[in-house]
């Protein structure tokens, strides 16, 4: 009977009634910092490559599986000249790349051609350093990447590196090629790059050949622009170029 008073009285005790009410904000609080931390886990270690007002290029050449999904494998070119290989691009359009790189190894054994599609962008790059069979990978988060700071383009697989470099190089401009320029008529690499771009354009829906970047010291690299990658607006001066190139000048 003691008992069963003691029970009873402090079931009906104000005072605890309080306490337990005072906890109950407690409780939701720490669950909710639980769930704070199970959502940003996979975050975690996450850091920010290249610098915000540089142009950062990723080229595929491989696929991989990465949590359940095969993903673009290749490098990441950033606007200081630095390499990141094993770069794998996780997220939104990581299928359409894989299709535009296998459409462009298609039309190279094709036209006998040397293309190389690539993905500028512009801003600083989220990535996380992570390791497979004992090898260090950086995971590109392109979910975390603005639309307008993401463009598909493609040169000559050998000028990727110097494309990246004469984009971030203050002076260096875009230009189209007009349809009858006689630059694809030289005989010589430049030529023939301006002249497959153009080509290549013509069998894939979405590629577009005819611009060219021209660098302070005179010299252009011709490219196409892939549309099959939403065209972003932070690339406009290079995906539609309004000025015209003119060899003479």
């Amino acid at each position: 009977m003691v008992l069963r008073r003691l029970g009873g009285a402090a079931s009906t005790n104000p005072r605890n009634k309080k306490v337990r009410y005072a906890l109950i904000p407690i409780v939701i609080a720490v669950f909710a910092l639980l769930a704070l931390f199970t959502i940003r886990g996979p975050s975690e270690n996450i850091q920010y490559v290249g610098s915000p007002d540089g142009y950062q290029g990723f080229v595929p050449k491989g696929v991989i599986n990465y949590e359940g999904h095969t993903n673009p494998k290749g490098d990441l070119i950033l606007d200081d000249g630095r390499v990141l290989n094993n770069a794998i691009w996780h997220g939104k359009y990581s299928d359409t790349i894989i299709e535009n790189n296998n459409q462009i190894v298609k039309l190279n054994n094709q036209l006998n051609g040397n293309m190389q599609d690539f993905y500028i962008i512009k801003g600083r790059v989220p990535i996380k350093e992570i390791t497979i069979n004992g090898q260090t990978h950086y995971v590109i988060y392109a979910d975390k990447i603005s639309d307008a700071n993401i463009a598909g383009f493609y040169t000559y697989k050998e000028w990727v590196d110097d494309f990246v470099a004469a984009m971030n190089t203050p002076g260096t401009y875009a230009a189209v090629l007009p349809g009858d320029s006689p630059v694809f008529k030289w005989q010589n690499l430049t030529g023939t790059v301006a002249y497959q771009t153009k080509i290549y354009g013509q069998y894939v829906r979405g590629f577009f050949g005819g611009p060219a970047l021209v660098q302070p010291n005179g010299s252009i690299i011709p490219y196409g622009i892939n549309a099959n990658i939403p065209i972003g607006t932070y690339l406009l001066n290079f995906i539609n170029p309004k000025q015209l190139y003119n060899p003479s000048s």
